[in-house]
């Protein structure tokens, strides 16, 4: 009874739905700020720490996107024992510890070093994120949650470039870290004040090696679970590979420099606009029928893209329309994808979130550094990267689905979600 009468009152005093949204997207867009400000910066940083080759500078969002990945292991199993908010707490201080490290980097070593780091910080609200939204909500609901909080979260990565190329005009680049940590100071006193415990009490599972492996064993057989996972991987990597090249692209390729910002925001802009119509529509038409047909869509782009730029017809708009279109299918994608894959993981979602993120992030930057290496004057090797990577993915969604595409599951039905343990 006191335990019923204390979660009732965290949540009475805790942020309504609109607050709610804009604090989980907050916390997913520390994230893509740590990886896109400092796109326009890679030159000035290579310069003043001395790396010799172009492509060798994808090693500074690489470098944190593999702590981000690994570190999603340890996340969940210790936030299903000690709760959400204390875990969230100890990864966002790491993430401003970290960020503050790489503003004063002497080496480019140091800076990888520092970038392995504020990875291993922000992995904590990537997994958190999830958790927090997956105890308060499921099915359909729980998907509008993540594509409104997925389009708060893309106002990031459509200003972050232009954020840093606008501190590079009034300081070094490593004002762009000191921003990092900034923003990570912010959105943790924000945690702090205001988000209220999510995970019950008698829902606080121990750290029993046993349980453990016997949850990721489940997270990472379960049909929907993993075969949804790897699709995501897939298509992130694609998504990785186009971060990793788009510096050199544009710079490079083009010899546009000045337009990076302003059309990668276009072309991130897709991303936000999907986003927004997906929240609008997922309840009626369900999380199958659009990621479905935005994953067709994300290939055919995705091959048309390699057959204009092989053809030698690429100009700096053919590409700019092309991967606005395929990013648009990306983000009809993306929140839908991570709804289906936890549908059945709502008993273990701290665990279930950290092994579906340990697998996407870790593959998909691996996947991406490695479309990222193939640059060697043109856009071809991206756009290849984006069809193959969506192919894949496809393989990977039929496995799921047992072959058919588009079918309603019955998870996504009223019925089902009023059956799925749920927060109001």
């Amino acid at each position: 009874m006191t335990a019923a009468l204390a979660d009732r009152s965290a949540k009475t005093q805790g942020p309504g739905f609109a607050e709610f949204v804009c604090l989980i997207a907050l916390m997913m867009a520390l994230n893509a700020l740590a990886i896109d400000a400092m796109l326009p910066a890679l030159p000035a940083i290579g310069d003043a720490l001395g790396v010799v080759t172009d492509n060798s500078r994808q090693w500074i969002i690489t470098a944190y996107l593999l702590g981000f990945g690994a570190a999603q292991i340890v996340y969940g199993p210790l936030a299903d024992r000690y709760g959400r908010k204390p875990i969230l707490i100890i990864g966002i201080s790491i993430y401003v510890i970290f960020s503050l490290l790489a503003a004063i980097a002497p080496t480019f070593e140091t800076l990888i070093l520092a970038r392995i780091g504020t990875g291993i910080g922000a992995a904590a609200t990537r997994v958190l994120a999830v958790s927090i939204v997956r105890d308060r909500y499921a099915g359909r609901m729980m998907a509008r949650v993540m594509s409104l909080s997925f389009l708060v979260f893309l106002g990031v990565p459509i200003l972050a470039p232009t954020i840093g190329q606008l501190i590079l005009l009034v300081a070094p680049w490593r004002w762009i870290f000191g921003v990092l940590a900034l923003g990570g100071a912010a959105i943790l006193i924000w945690s702090v004040v205001r988000l209220p415990e999510t995970l019950k009490p008698e829902d606080r599972l121990p750290i029993q090696a046993g349980r453990i492996a016997a949850a990721f064993r489940q997270a990472l057989t379960e049909r929907l679970s993993i075969g949804y996972t790897l699709a995501s991987t897939a298509v992130l990597g694609s998504l990785f590979g186009f971060i990793n090249s788009s510096q050199q692209i544009f710079f490079d390729v083009f010899q546009a420099p000045g337009l990076f910002t302003t059309i990668f925001a276009v072309v991130a802009g897709g991303i936000a606009i999907a986003s927004l119509l997906n929240a609008r529509l997922v309840e009626r038409l369900g999380s199958r029928l659009i990621s479905h047909t935005a994953l067709l869509g994300f290939i055919a782009f995705g091959i048309l893209h390699t057959a204009v730029s092989m053809a030698g017809l690429e100009t700096i708009w053919t590409f700019a329309v092309l991967q606005s279109l395929t990013m648009f299918c990306f983000g009809l994608m993306a929140g839908n994808f991570g709804s289906m894959a936890m549908e059945r993981m709502g008993h273990i979602a701290g665990t279930a979130s950290s092994a579906q993120g340990f697998i996407s992030t870790v593959i998909g930057a691996l996947s991406g550094f490695f479309i990222g290496q193939q640059f060697n004057g043109s856009a071809t090797p991206m756009a290849m990267g984006v069809a193959i990577s969506g192919i894949v993915a496809l393989g990977f969604v039929l496995f799921a689905e047992k072959g058919r595409l588009f079918r309603a599951h019955q998870a996504e039905g009223p019925a089902a979600q009023a059956a799925m343990p749920k927060q109001s």
